[in-house]
């Protein structure tokens, strides 16, 4: 239960960093950005552990947060959010 509240912590900061990585206007806004942003994170976190990234500190989790948010972040921008808006 701890890990989820963690990750969704994570996953708020990854959100943010993310957005300020890649400004512009967001189609959905701040609540989408936070969601999207957990999102990556639990995807990130996943993906690494997949790869055998498991180890490393607080920096390296919030790396693979912010790179799963950014992938996010992306796909929304330039795929869902333009399909959304038709």
């Amino acid at each position: 239960m701890m890990d989820l509240i963690y990750q969704a912590i994570m996953g708020l900061i990854a959100g943010a960093l993310a957005k300020y990585i890649m400004p512009g206007e967001d189609p959905g806004g701040i609540i989408v950005t936070i969601l999207i942003g957990i999102a990556g994170s639990f995807i990130g976190s996943y993906l690494a552990s997949m790869l055998g990234f498991v180890a490393g500190g607080l920096v390296m989790k919030l790396v693979v947060a912010v790179v799963g948010a950014l992938i996010l972040l992306a796909l929304w921008k330039f795929v869902v959010a333009p399909m959304l808006n038709k």
